[in-house]
C-alpha cells in the first residue's frame, strides 16, 4: 500500500468531546493521539487543534468517517497524492455535512467530467443555477463557513504522527 501524509484541522470541538477525537485519530493511525488543544477565538467554548500524519493512502477517508458523526465538530482532513493514488479533501460542518473531494499533486481539485456534466443538465432544466452548482463542486459553501475558524487558528501549534505498519 502506498504511504502519503496529510493533516486533520479540527476547527471547533467541544472540550468534552477532545479526547473522543483524539480516540478517533490513534485507532485509525495506529499510534496513541495526544493534540495541543488550544481556544477557538472564533467560537466561544470550542477548542481546536492540528496533526500532522503519514500513513497509508486513504487514511483521509478513514478520519473523515470516524469525526463525521459529531456534529459539534467542524473538521478538515487532506491527503497528499501518493504513487498511483491522487489526494484528497474532506470537510464537515454540522450545517453542510460532508464535503469530498479529489485533489492533483498541486492541491487544486479535480471534479469529474460525469459530476460537470449533471451540473449542467440542471442548469439547463432550470433545476439548479450553474455558478451555483460548480461552486458546490468545488466545495465553496464549506469553505465559506470554516474560513473565520481557519484564520482563527493561525499560530497554532501542529503535532506529527507517524502510523505503525
Amino acid at each position: 500500500m502506498a504511504t502519503t501524509r496529510g493533516v486533520l484541522y479540527v476547527h471547533t470541538v467541544p472540550s468534552a468531546l477532545c479526547p473522543h477525537v483524539e480516540w478517533a485519530a490513534g485507532g485509525i493511525l495506529g499510534v496513541p493521539v495526544k493534540l495541543d488543544w488550544t481556544p477557538q477565538p472564533a467560537a466561544q467554548g470550542q477548542y481546536r487543534a492540528e496533526l500532522s500524519w503519514q500513513a497509508e493512502a486513504g487514511t483521509a477517508a478513514k478520519l473523515a468517517s470516524a469525526l463525521r458523526g459529531w456534529q459539534k465538530l467542524r473538521f478538515e482532513v487532506t491527503e497528499e497524492p501518493s504513487n498511483g493514488v491522487e489526494g484528497e479533501r474532506y470537510s464537515f460542518t454540522p450545517a453542510l455535512g460532508v464535503f469530498h473531494a479529489t485533489t492533483g499533486v498541486h492541491g487544486d481539485i479535480m471534479v469529474p467530467e460525469d459530476r460537470l456534466k449533471a451540473a449542467m443538465l440542471k442548469a439547463a432544466s432550470g433545476e439548479a443555477d450553474l455558478t451555483e452548482e460548480v461552486e458546490r463542486l468545488l466545495g465553496r459553501p464549506w469553505d465559506d463557513e470554516l474560513e473565520p475558524f481557519r484564520y482563527a487558528g493561525d499560530g497554532a501549534p501542529v503535532r506529527w504522527l507517524h502510523q505503525v505498519v
